[in-house]
């Protein structure tokens, strides 16, 4: 029994100092990691949303042809030429980003029009879901960008 007993009192293991520091690393990887996935999602986010602006300016000349020069809706370009069902409404959220369509139908005097921008539904802090806004419109041949914290328009960078 004694051997017993001293075999246990011989046995080392951390004490709660070793304990602390440990957990006190894991806790720091923890917030590093945090922040950048954060910073991660908002790149995708905004990737992703500077790719379905031009996606959406290809749609609209695809829906254009269809029907005699004028634009359609988020409704219409889901409808006719096959745009994802999550862009359905008036504003639609996707990945992090709402978009916002005008569209302006043609007239004896005036082409038909549309602009397009997408823009972060939280732009700033911690929990921001991207930084930059983009902007385009049946007038331009690229899609413009903005890091501001306003909606993008036509005289901005191009992306």
């Amino acid at each position: 029994m004694n051997r017993e007993i001293n075999r246990f009192r011989n046995q080392r293991g951390f004490n709660l100092i070793e304990l602390m520091i440990v957990i006190a690393i894991i806790g720091l990887l923890i917030a590093v990691g945090g922040w950048g996935w954060a910073a991660m999602m908002r790149a995708g986010n905004e990737s992703a949303a500077g790719q379905m602006v031009g996606k959406i300016r290809v749609w609209q000349g695809q829906y254009a042809a269809r029907n005699k020069g004028n634009f359609g809706s988020f409704d219409d370009l889901v409808r006719v030429v096959g745009m994802d069902d999550s862009f359905k409404g008036e504003e639609p959220v996707v990945n992090g980003y709402k978009f916002k369509m005008v569209v302006e139908p043609g007239s004896s005097s005036r082409p038909a029009f549309y602009s397009v921008n997408a823009d972060p539904l939280v732009a700033e802090g911690v929990t921001a879901t991207g930084t930059s806004h983009f902007y385009t419109d049946s007038s331009l041949g690229t899609i413009r960008r903005t890091d501001e914290n306003r909606a993008a328009k036509a005289d901005d960078p191009s992306l």
